[in-house]
């Protein structure tokens, strides 16, 4: 039993840093050899936890072998179009000028309503208004609107209008993030004034963020 539960936190730990060393990408955003490593890797955990007779540096070497493989291809994937291509495959427009391209289609196994759930998922309800739609390699459908649906910008309404300032997260659930008081180029003690100011502890204050434009956002914890 004590085997059995040291072997499944051992490879749940190593697991994690697998993972997290591979990247931060969603599973929805992951390239087909990175959905087939994250597998393999379950898989090989899996077995070794299972079989309580196989060594534990079995499964180990193994996770070991296929993470330096996931690298190694990175590397030659990013280095290399032609293995790129190989790997990973490439773009397939979809939609092209506005007509719906039925041997893409056909090639990529893509049925109409799928395509039409693709369009909704990025908020369009008229294939019509689509000018190119392509299937990217990681599935995700990337659309480009006709000029005339495209909704108007600052610029071209020929307006000025100040720059958007990256939010930096200050108090997260009621702690203080110091590591983050640097790249808001704040002080603790203007925190503690903020919240003076706000009538509220720290330990009261679900998110509080700043940005460079000194514009805050400070939300309470609800009472309970």
């Amino acid at each position: 039993m004590l085997q059995s539960i040291f072997r499944t936190l051992l490879f749940y730990l190593l697991l994690l840093l697998v993972v997290r060393l591979l990247g931060k990408r969603q599973i929805g955003q992951m390239e087909p050899t990175e959905i087939v490593v994250t597998m393999l890797l379950a898989n090989l955990a899996s077995i070794t936890i299972e079989n309580p007779d196989m060594p534990v540096w079995y499964g180990v070497v193994a996770i070991a072998l296929v993470f330096g493989g996931e690298l190694l291809l990175s590397q030659l994937t990013f280095r290399s179009v032609l293995i790129r291509k190989l790997f990973c495959g490439k773009p397939v427009i979809l939609i092209d000028n506005g007509r719906i391209d039925e041997q893409n289609l056909r090639a990529t196994r893509v049925n109409l309503d799928e395509l039409t759930m693709h369009l909704r998922e990025n908020g369009i309800f008229d294939p019509t208004t689509v000018k190119f739609a392509i299937l990217e390699t990681n599935g995700q459908l990337s659309t480009l609107l006709y000029g005339s649906e495209q909704p108007a910008s600052a610029k071209d309404l020929g307006r000025k209008v100040a720059d958007t300032e990256l939010p930096v997260t200050l108090i997260s659930d009621g702690k203080l993030l110091r590591d983050n008081l640097p790249m808001a180029k704040r002080e603790e003690a203007w925190v503690r004034q903020q919240l003076a100011l706000r009538g509220c502890a720290l330990q009261q204050v679900l998110l509080m963020t700043v940005d460079a434009a000194g514009h805050i956002i400070f939300v309470k914890k609800e009472e309970k």
